[in-house]
């Protein structure tokens, strides 16, 4: 059975959604903030998110663009009339469709059905890995752990999530604003700093030469990338 999460602000709709679905048979998980769908699909195996745009506390742009980082589930969109912009950032964001509200039940599971029918095609829906080996460094996602050359690291958590970050996709350049989002759920003036303390603080704890790094490379202008042989 495929397990779909709903995530609206307006209950209404998400009850409505849930009678169309569970009466195709369908798991359903509820969401009434982006923040609550990303907690969801963390703690759940959840096939497809069926997610509002206009959302409090985390929207559904942002909610898509940080699932993205991690997840290939297939993502609906739940638009107004009027929010083509927001319509075209979602699917720039990787989302994979959208339905507009007022929406038709039969076009709605339709869409879904089409979705899941095409990502089973694709392999079904992969995690990035929870435990990644690149160079000397061990990263243990479950156990929130790390090792440089077989020792220890003891990390705070924004630096375990930006290394994270840069190991699941090595050789990606990420910018300051990109990392900063990951990492706080939301953008800032001042995430260009906020990072390169990070950054620096990382080093200096990964590295051998924190001024001379062999993981975590500046590229100028544009960000940071991860560098290092997958063992």
């Amino acid at each position: 059975m495929y397990n779909i999460l709903i995530c609206d602000d307006d209950r209404d709709i998400v009850s409505a959604l849930r009678i169309y679905l569970s009466g195709e048979g369908y798991g359903i998980l509820e969401a009434h903030t982006g923040q609550e769908a990303l907690d969801l699909v963390r703690d759940n195996e959840v096939h497809l998110i069926l997610m509002d745009i206009m959302m409090p506390e985390m929207d559904g742009i942002s909610a898509t663009s940080k699932l993205r980082e991690e997840y290939n589930i297939p993502i609906i969109l739940l638009t107004a009339k009027g929010e083509d912009t927001d319509k075209v950032l979602g699917l720039g964001v990787g989302a994979d469709d959208y339905v507009t509200k007022p929406f038709n039940p039969v076009e709605v599971i339709a869409r879904v059905k089409s979705q899941l029918r095409r990502y089973t095609m694709l392999g079904g829906m992969e995690r990035k890995p929870d435990h990644i080996v690149l160079g000397g460094i061990d990263l243990d996602d479950a156990g929130k752990s790390v090792t440089v050359d077989g020792e220890p690291v003891s990390l705070t958590p924004t630096e375990f999530s930006i290394l994270r970050l840069l190991m699941q996709n090595p050789g990606k350049v990420f910018s300051s604003s990109a990392i900063y989002s990951h990492v706080s759920g939301g953008m800032a003036l001042s995430a260009e700093s906020s990072v390169a303390v990070h950054i620096r603080h990382l080093r200096e704890k990964i590295e051998i030469v924190p001024s001379e790094p062999r993981y975590i490379k500046v590229v100028w202008g544009q960000g940071y990338k991860f560098e290092g042989e997958l063992k």
